[in-house]
């Protein structure tokens, strides 16, 4: 044979590529990672009679900051919120679509989604981009939302694989989400206020920011604060800037007098 092995003798598919994948796949050309933004950290907290989600503004690209003033935090819809960690352009297009998806259901059935019928179509969109998740083009958002039935807010975390876990209290994802739930462990109060509950929040952010390069903290000379959304009876709303600057500017200047934690 010529030094050739039996297999390029045989008859069969007239694709090279299935020849080649048969015999020689590592000769394939493979996928890598390639470079691209990335959200951080985003935290979420249940306060009395609803929920909140926070995010830091910054996108990082490697070793370098892509941006230091993107949105990490969406309404999804009148009653639920979502915050997004991963590849940021794959993010931000899936919360455009999860958005579409649940309109469209209601324009369909007449009726809304409850809230766990929302983390399930969430589940199922994640679990779409596995493929992509596999290359390093992970997408992993938090939701939340106010369930009437019960008149509290509730938390969903997710992995790559579109796996569903529903948190209690708290929960954090991204590059800082170690941080930021090591800070909500001691700082978390379960009948706490809206303002209360996102002052706990960007606390949290800044302890995250102060140990992981990826999160981006209070930028004042900037006037970049982190994004803060609530949902509970009165529908979901982001919380205005003025207000977050303020008690992000009072954060600081009490870290500046105790950097290793202040009183709230």
């Amino acid at each position: 044979m010529h030094g050739l092995e039996k297999d390029f003798f045989k008859s069969g598919s007239s694709s090279f590529f299935e020849f080649l994948n048969s015999h020689s796949p590592e000769l394939l050309p493979r996928s890598y990672e390639i470079e691209v933004p990335h959200g951080t950290t985003i935290v979420a907290l249940t306060y009395k009679g609803g929920v909140l989600l926070a995010g830091d503004r910054r996108a990082t690209m490697g070793n370098l900051i892509a941006s230091k003033d993107i949105e990490k935090v969406f309404a999804a819809d009148e009653n639920s919120i979502i915050g997004i960690a991963g590849t940021a352009g794959l993010a931000v297009e899936l919360v455009k679509l999860f958005k579409v998806e649940l309109e469209h259901y209601e324009k369909i059935e007449g009726v809304v989604l409850s809230l766990d019928g929302k983390a399930n179509r969430l589940a199922t969109l994640i679990r779409s981009n596995l493929g992509l998740a596999m290359q390093g083009l992970a997408v992993i958002p938090l939701f939340a939302g106010f369930d009437s039935n019960t008149n509290t807010g509730r938390i969903f975390s997710f992995d790559v694989t579109g796996g569903r876990y529903e948190e209690t209290s708290f929960h954090a994802i991204g590059s800082g989400s170690i941080f930021a739930k090591g800070s909500l462990k001691k700082i978390f109060k379960p009948e706490s206020s809206v303002e209360e509950a996102a002052k706990i929040a960007l606390s949290a952010l800044y302890d995250a920011a102060d140990d992981d390069s990826a999160t981006g903290g209070p930028d004042l000379a900037r006037n970049i604060f982190p994004i803060i959304w609530v949902s509970d009876s009165d529908g979901s709303r982001a919380i205005e800037t003025s207000a977050i600057e303020g008690w992000a500017t009072d954060l600081v200047r009490l870290r500046q007098i105790n950097p290793n934690g202040a009183p709230l």
